[in-house]
């Protein structure tokens, strides 16, 4: 993207965050709806994505059933953006509230805290995780996560800036003297809360893994950590209802040291595949995602990469 783009694309979401915020509930609630359909019968490349995407999801679908789950994954999508441009101006409380008398798993929060080795929350893209993290604070306190350092640079900081707001501590992927890693293993050794989003990640730093009866790659993060701190590892369920959100804190992960991250990440995948299964419409994928999907010279491209040695796929994947 030119320079000239960046910065209308800034523009452009930091008009969305002050226009929509101003909006009444009703209006901001049809309007949003509207430009998911809209999305739908536009038809374009991300529509199609999340489209061949969810057809993994379910195989057994016929077109109509199809059309229909891509429909409702775009208003789900909207959902979570018309929730995030107001999210700021919401009663925290009254969510936290909301979200308390809902969440399933609270006591395999406290008992992975009890033990005085962390907590790896690991979710995949699904319903608003940013409202689940107002219920974690709430509950756990001041947790930590990994943001991608977008363009422009305003665009990222406007997300900081949104979810420091909400209580999180946000560390960049890029762009600081001490990688994230380090800082992520640092706060579960004094016994704190890290959440990672796991559920993509198309390089040589990516796991292998089969999702949905197909090969992609997951992030390392999640597995790996918890081999080195011994911090527990749970699934998180995030999704939407009728009139709130739905949390759910599931499926206890032990890594038993390095060797076994691979089979760890790959049981976190089961783990994802089996609530998005449950509930596809809230999984929010528009992103090429299996390998099938890439072109043959990317794919060739990771084939090279996992035949680098250890030692190089060691220091790529703990950065300084």
């Amino acid at each position: 993207m030119t320079g000239i783009g960046e910065r209308l694309e800034g523009a452009a979401y930091a008009a969305g965050w002050g226009l929509v915020r101003a909006l009444p509930e009703s209006v901001a609630r049809v309007a949003f709806r509207s430009a998911a359909d809209l999305a739908a019968g536009r038809n374009g490349p991300g529509v199609r994505q999340l489209r061949r995407n969810y057809a993994r999801v379910v195989p057994h679908a016929g077109p109509a059933e199809l059309e229909e789950l891509v429909r409702a994954g775009l208003r789900s999508y909207a959902r979570y953006w018309r929730e995030t441009f107001r999210l700021q101006s919401m009663d925290h409380k009254a969510i936290y509230r909301r979200v308390d008398e809902v969440v399933v798993g609270r006591p395999l929060v406290d008992a992975a805290l009890e033990r005085g080795k962390g907590l790896i929350l690991a979710l995949p893209h699904t319903g608003n995780f940013d409202v689940s993290g107002i219920w974690l604070v709430g509950h756990s306190g001041r947790f930590t996560t990994v943001n991608e350092r977008l363009r422009p640079e305003s665009l990222y900081q406007r997300f900081v800036t949104y979810r420091e707001s909400l209580g999180f501590e946000i560390l960049p992927t890029s762009g600081t003297d001490v990688g994230p890693y380090r800082l992520l293993m640092e706060r579960l050794r004094q016994n704190k809360v890290v959440c990672l989003l796991g559920d993509r990640d198309l390089s040589r730093r990516g796991v292998p893994v089969t999702f949905f009866g197909e090969q992609t790659r997951m992030p390392v993060g999640p597995a790996r950590l918890a081999a080195v701190t011994g911090a527990q590892l749970l699934i998180v369920d995030n999704s939407f209802t009728e009139d709130g959100w739905g949390l759910r804190i599931h499926t206890p992960i032990a890594v038993h040291g390095r060797d076994d991250v691979p089979a760890a990440t790959q049981r976190m995948a089961d783990g994802f595949a089996a609530d998005i299964a449950a509930n596809p419409a809230d999984w929010h994928m528009m992103q090429k995602l299996w390998l099938a999907d890439l072109s043959e010279e990317r794919r060739e491209a990771l084939r090279t990469e996992d035949d680098e040695p250890e030692e190089a796929r060691e220091s790529a994947q703990e950065p300084r």
